[in-house]
């Protein structure tokens, strides 16, 4: 059964939110990096539970998808 806390419904939303513009950005500039990194972004939500793991994860997604833009 999936937490349905403030703090991880808002860390879900805003690391996807990141996830897509780096998606749309990736397509637009025909860059496979930050496309396949938005969708992770888009996507790791789902599968994490805990809070604190997926503000981790998430920090470390939006890093690799600022350093890895080009």
């Amino acid at each position: 059964m999936p937490v349905l806390s403030g703090a991880n419904l808002f860390a879900g939303l805003f690391f996807s939110s990141i996830g897509f513009v780096g998606f749309i950005y990736g397509k637009r500039m025909s860059l496979w990096k930050p496309m396949f990194l938005g969708i992770a972004l888009m996507a790791y939500p789902y599968f994490i539970e805990d809070t604190l793991a997926m503000c981790g994860f998430g920090v470390v997604g939006t890093a690799a998808l600022v350093l890895l833009r080009d």
